[in-house]
């Protein structure tokens, strides 16, 4: 008789954790979630970018907020330098960075 209701019980807990592990398989964890579209934001980075993006993107931060203030300003100078050469990129560049 107890043999049967160990056996009994036993079974009722291998179901139970089985029944489990389905449960989670369905549903990822928020931060299996956030690292699976972290992961797909950052296809085609690669090295220090990727990591730098990721490790902001996983902690909820903006990826442009992962950066400081000053090397986000200096991206945006160059970007807008485009074309400039010599001296009057160097004045631009100049003028720009003292914001």
């Amino acid at each position: 008789m107890i043999k049967s209701l160990l056996t009994a019980l036993g079974l009722s807990l291998c179901l139970a954790g089985a029944a489990h592990a389905e449960d989670a398989k369905k549903a990822p964890t928020a931060q299996q979630q956030r690292m699976k579209d972290c992961n797909a934001q950052a296809d085609g980075k690669k090295g220090d970018e990727r990591k730098t993006f990721m490790s902001a993107c996983l902690s909820g931060k903006a990826p442009e907020a992962a950066k400081n203030p000053q090397q986000q300003r200096m991206k945006d100078c160059n970007a807008k330098a485009e074309g400039k050469k010599g001296d009057e990129r160097k004045t631009f560049m100049s003028s720009c960075l003292k914001g």
